[in-house]
């Protein structure tokens, strides 16, 4: 442990916590700061000027990364019919409905994501409670409360993210991995900031962006200038 301590006491060395890098400086700096000895994920921090104890300032939502994400998510789809059948087709890893209700109930998640049609919720909510604390609850305004599974499934599979602001205002979403080239985890920053842009709520005053930060599993954060991204 004490060498991994000061791997990671080497590599904060390279990052000037006084400095704001570009979006494409601060992700070659985590890649070059990336101690670990598995293909690490590069992430995003925003800190923003919000008030999420009030509803009108809650942010929350999902965005698709134009590289994907360098992980392949096992999708789970309660429905039933037809659109058990679509979710079957479109590649979901597991589909079904009381069955897989009384497995999770049963301590049962291998999987990443849950997409269910909107008539599948009522029985869904029965196990809200397990499903809330991992976040793992499906929503409407990540697209996993849809009849449209064959999209939801194509889109999760493609790279979606979802992110949500935690009660200090803080939204952390994955751009990738230290594997990808820089150009395409840049890429997959850009969509994730311009989400989070546009989000801005109405009732949000002063500084909106706070801060961003750019950093890889156990790596030390690097500060980007959110005023340079155009």
């Amino acid at each position: 442990m004490a060498n991994k301590g000061k791997k990671l006491q080497e590599a904060a060395k390279l990052v000037d916590n006084n400095t704001l890098y570009s979006a494409k400086e601060a992700i070659e700096l985590a890649k070059k700061t990336s101690t670990v000895n598995f293909d690490a994920t590069v992430e995003v921090a925003f800190r923003l000027g919000i008030d999420t104890r009030k509803n009108d300032q809650q942010i929350r939502g999902a965005v698709v990364l134009p590289n994907g994400t360098g992980k392949t998510q096992r999708v789970l789809v309660f429905a039933k019919g037809e659109k058990l059948k679509e979710a079957e087709a479109a590649g979901a890893d597991y589909a079904g409905d009381a069955e897989y209700i009384n497995k999770i109930q049963q301590g049962w998640f291998d999987f990443d994501v849950i997409v269910a049609t909107p008539d599948m919720m009522g029985e869904v909510g029965k196990i809200g409670r397990v499903l809330g604390p991992k976040g793992l609850m499906p929503n409407p305004k990540t697209g996993t409360v849809t009849f449209d599974v064959t999209k939801a499934i194509e889109e999760i599979k493609a790279g979606k993210v979802e992110y949500r602001a935690d009660k200090a205002g803080i939204i952390h979403a994955p751009i990738g991995k230290v594997s990808f080239e820089d150009d395409k985890l840049v890429e997959n920053f850009m969509a994730v900031f311009e989400v989070i842009q546009k989000a801005k709520p109405a009732a949000s005053k002063g500084i909106y962006m706070k801060s961003v930060n750019v950093t890889t599993t156990m790596g030390p954060a690097v500060k980007v200038d959110a005023q340079s991204i155009k």
